[in-house]
């Protein structure tokens, strides 16, 4: 273990449950970059000779922290380091190069891909005459393998005459093509997963998820893409930094 077992060890003079103490320990020490995503814990019997507790204690500790989303039980395996994303509200960076800037592999799976006609938001939305084509883009967005979101953009056709030739990032075709995305308002609303989201995203129906609604604005203040992102809560946390 890099460093020293010292800043998770619990204090047993607090009235602080001690598997409490270390589940705050260990999560502040993954937040810190202690761990990298994907990285093995210590086993629980390293781990709780190292801070000087229980094998219970660090078991509980741990289980805790599996319910949080920072660490996934791989059968036969160990413990591992869940990808998580600290998402700058006031920063407008694609899917791709923000996982690429925090050392994560990013990659798409495609649902489904192709022109249609817009519907009545999508018209509204984007400012199109009734009837207009739009490019409908469906997709996994994963991270080290593991499914972060489920997303559905839509961009008028005359921008995306065939959304076949967009490659692992829209936001770069659309930079190549001259009409980078340069503004976005974002809306953000909690949902339960519905069957289909649920089985895309592995987790049960009905679980708690974050849908973010992104209007992106060009050069030229022509609203080009309209995006519904459905996030797992446990690998986002979105974080917006205030001046006085």
């Amino acid at each position: 273990m890099r460093g020293s077992w010292k800043n998770l060890t619990p204090d047993e003079s607090s009235d602080t449950p001690l598997y409490l103490q270390l589940a705050s320990r260990l999560a502040s020490a993954i937040h810190a970059g202690t761990w990298l995503a994907g990285e093995a814990l210590p086993s629980e019997r390293t781990l709780a000779e190292g801070v000087g507790v229980s094998r219970i204690t660090a078991r509980k500790a741990i289980a805790l922290l599996v319910e949080q989303g920072l660490i996934k039980r791989v059968r036969g395996a160990g413990n591992f380091i869940t990808p998580r994303v600290e998402d700058p509200l006031s920063r407008l960076t694609g899917f791709t190069r923000k996982m690429e800037q925090r050392g994560f592999l990013p990659d798409s799976v495609w649902l489904g891909r192709g022109l249609r006609p817009a519907n009545r938001d999508e018209t509204v939305h984007l400012g199109l005459s009734p009837g207009a084509l739009v490019a409908s883009l469906r997709r996994l967005r994963r991270a080290d393998g593991i499914v972060m979101a489920v997303e559905h953009s839509t961009l008028p056709a005359w921008l995306v005459p065939d959304p076949l030739l967009i490659g692992a990032s829209l936001y770069r075709y659309l930079e190549e093509r001259g009409q980078a995305v340069v503004r976005a308002l974002q809306h953000f609303r909690a949902v339960n997963a519905s069957a289909e989201v649920a089985r895309l995203m592995a987790v049960a129906p009905g679980a708690a998820l974050l849908v973010i609604t992104r209007i992106g604005y060009s050069a030229q203040r022509r609203a080009i893409e309209l995006t519904d992102t459905y996030c797992r809560d446990d690998y986002y946390d979105f974080v917006a930094e205030l001046h006085r």
